[in-house]
């Protein structure tokens, strides 16, 4: 190798290394603050947890979430929240959050599964994903037809293929037959036609009635029992669940649903194709990604709140992308003064 090309490939290694050195410092710096931003959304929520009041829920939530969030280390934009800003009173669209350093965009669901959590139902949730600017999509508030499978099959399914075909090469990757598969579809009327094939080949069904964030979490993590996740749900749960795949190292496809003419307008107008499958890199493109759920109702992934005298107990998983670390974390939270209590596993 000549000194130049010599010289050209140290800068390339030296620009290489201080991009992967800022990712890390990003993610370094905010990982474990996101995770207390989802568990005092969990927390609040929790209060209301089996009373019936879905909007009591999403208010708690939301209020705490937000207030955390002002206090990080952050110039946070939020391109996934609650609704536009006539919607919303906070964690709108396009509302700043945090008055630090770092520049972010983010996405929220500060209760997913409102409903479930009022009625004290499994895998109510609160989620964040942070990335840097440009680095999550700014989804339409659609529905979305996604395809959701674990890493040993990222890169080898494809939405357009029919159900058989995905889920043989989804058996194939798993090293198992397909009546060994499990996959999880919203049980929706529009979804008759899709469960029927999936059985038809053979594989299982599990039919959830809320929180397809959840049910891609499950899917990017081994030993739940759950292979994929098929069926169109709600498309800025599909940006959410891009953040934990690319996290996870698994995959999520998805195509854009137009129900209407002002759907499809308000799809040019943001750039969006109904034609094209985006995938997991195209709703999460950012080279810096943090994600943190916390359960607020029991679930098979993550536990939920648990309140005691004086406190409570909560369950997280957090996950950085440049970091390539992930962390399920066990949290007691002493929230009366002179509180104490036993640790217990």
């Amino acid at each position: 190798m000549t000194a130049k090309r010599q010289k050209g490939a140290d800068r390339a290694s030296e620009k290489g290394a201080e991009t992967r050195a800022g990712s890390n410092h990003f993610e370094h710096a905010l990982v474990l603050e996101t995770a207390r931003v989802t568990e005092g959304a969990a927390l609040a929520a929790s209060r209301f947890m089996g009373m019936g009041d879905k909007n009591a829920v999403d208010g708690a939530g939301t209020e705490a979430m937000r207030e955390l969030l002002n206090s990080l280390d952050i110039r946070g934009t939020v391109v996934i929240g609650e609704g536009e800003m006539d919607e919303a009173p906070m964690l709108y669209i396009g509302e700043q959050v945090g008055s630090g350093q770092y520049e972010v965009d983010i996405a929220v669901d500060p209760v997913e599964g409102t409903v479930v959590t009022a009625k004290g139902l499994p895998n109510g949730l609160a989620v964040i994903a942070l990335s840097e600017r440009g680095g999550l999509m700014h989804a339409p508030d659609c529905y979305m037809d996604k395809l959701v499978v674990p890493p040993p099959a990222a890169g080898k399914v494809n939405l357009d293929w029919p159900v058989e075909a995905n889920l043989n090469v989804l058996a194939q990757s798993l090293e198992r037959d397909v009546d060994d598969l499990m996959i999880t579809i919203l049980d929706r009327e529009r979804h008759a036609d899709l469960i029927r094939q999936v059985r038809a080949t053979g594989a299982r069904v599990k039919l959830i009635g809320d929180g397809d964030v959840v049910a891609s979490l499950q899917v990017g993590v081994r030993g739940t029992g759950v292979h994929a996740l098929m069926g169109s749900g709600g498309a800025p749960e599909g940006v959410l669940s891009a953040a934990a795949m690319k996290c996870l190292g698994a995959e999520i496809q998805g195509r854009f649903i137009a129900e209407d003419d002002a759907m499809r307008e308000r799809f040019v107008s943001m750039g969006v194709d109904e034609k094209r499958v985006y995938k997991t890199n195209d709703l999460a493109p950012g080279s810096q990604m943090v994600f943190s759920a916390t359960g607020i109702t029991y679930g098979e992934l993550l536990n939920g709140v648990r309140h005691f005298g004086g406190g409570a107990r909560t369950h997280t998983l957090v996950m950085g992308y440049a970091t390539r670390v992930v962390r399920f974390i066990d949290s007691v939270h002493l929230e009366d003064d002179g509180a104490r209590v036993t640790i217990r596993v």
